[in-house]
């Protein structure tokens, strides 16, 4: 018997990134015995942080951030994937996207990723906390302001999710980020959301401004402190069943103010990509077809902590009896979520504007020079 064609996959080190990878690539190989699939994982700052070209050298599959398809396109360092999946199968994915995570992975005409997985910051509680209060889930920021007088409130305010932020605080006074060539957002409503988003802040405990999603959802099942979370990038492994010391649900994100429409957060999610470098190509191919499937999707993807980027697994039945309709109650948010840019150098700004913004929320100053400073990074990385 020939030895089994190796290929070698890089994903994050968390359930929902890891067990469902490890889970499909077992499938693949009891169906296809002369390939295997090895994946290993990374934490999320490195997911975010290290350059696909970089991993693209070492690896033969790739779990991606959509903002590095212009870098992809520009570099050509992973597979045109429209180039090598049947027509059929990559209408169906257009046709069943989840939000625009599909289109997220599209840049100048190519289809860069498999949108595998979606997710946006979505509101999420610990249900228990709430009726043991007496307290009911907020519907406007007031309301989540003043569960943050109460102390009760946390969010995730690391660098990279606290510039996610500002862009939804962006959205809700009326203005989506990025729209002109030269500044971020224009001088009135940049001050606007700055200042709106520090009310909120200035109410958090410090320790959260050094949590990421994942540590904001283990502070809220591991200890009785925080009952609710406006914003977070969604995880549905929290919502299941024993995962989990205690259960959170998740919600859609209230509106700004009474009559308005829910806040619109920053589409996150992650596709699956081949590398160009890679000697098994076909067999890339043929495994990659076989997790975006939505019935591996619904099912064995779902079932070993993934979390789906098929509309199908989100409207199962399947998938939302085992997760508290967590689908079904975040799908709104994932609908409207705005789209970040991703032209070729969208990384360099992405990578410090954070900074910027968490010590303006941290430290307070001068919201203009906050702007100037955004301004300046971005005008850097549009060269």
């Amino acid at each position: 018997m020939s030895k089994p064609k190796i290929l070698k996959g890089i994903t994050w080190n968390h359930s929902r990134g890891f067990t469902s990878m490890v889970a499909t690539a077992q499938r693949f190989t009891e169906l296809n015995p002369d390939v295997e699939i090895v994946w290993e994982k990374r934490s999320l700052q490195q997911f975010a942080d290290m350059s696909i070209q970089q991993l693209a050298e070492r690896y033969d599959l790739l779990v991606i951030d959509h903002p590095w398809a212009g870098f992809a396109a520009g570099t050509k360092s992973i597979l045109p994937l429209d180039e090598y999946l049947s027509k059929e199968y990559m209408a169906d994915q257009a046709a069943n996207t989840v939000g625009r995570s599909h289109e997220s992975y599209n840049f100048n005409g190519n289809q860069w990723a498999l949108a595998i997985d979606a997710a946006t910051p979505v509101a999420s509680s610990r249900p228990d906390l709430l009726a043991k209060l007496q307290v009911n889930l907020p519907k406007n920021f007031k309301d989540v302001l003043a569960l943050a007088d109460r102390g009760l409130v946390g969010a995730a305010l690391i660098p990279i999710d606290t510039i996610m932020s500002y862009y939804m605080f962006c959205c809700a006074v009326g203005e989506e980020p990025f729209a002109s060539e030269t500044e971020v957002i224009s001088k009135e409503n940049g001050i606007k959301a700055l200042q709106l988003f520090k009310t909120l802040a200035d109410k958090i405990d410090r320790s959260f401004f050094d949590k990421n999603p994942i540590q904001v959802y283990e502070t809220m099942v591991n200890t009785d402190t925080t009952a609710y979370c406006p914003f977070a990038y969604g995880y549905s492994n929290y919502s299941r069943d024993g995962y989990a010391k205690n259960l959170l649900h998740f919600h859609d994100l209230v509106a700004l103010e009474e009559g308005q429409e829910n806040m619109k957060t920053s589409l996150g999610g992650t596709g699956l990509a081949i590398s160009s470098s890679s000697k098994y190509i076909a067999e890339a191919v043929a495994y990659t077809d076989f997790v975006g499937n939505p019935h591996t999707q619904e099912y064995l993807f779902f079932d070993n902590g993934g979390q789906p980027g098929h509309l199908k697994a989100w409207e199962s039945e399947h998938s939302n009896g085992a997760s508290h309709n967590y689908f079904k109650n975040t799908l709104p948010a994932l609908q409207r979520a705005y789209l970040r840019p991703r032209y070729h150098g969208h990384m360099h700004f992405q990578d410090h504007a954070g900074d910027v913004v968490r010590d303006y929320l941290l430290k307070g100053g001068d919201e203009q020079q906050v702007l100037d400073k955004l301004n300046q990074l971005y005008i850097e990385s549009r060269k």
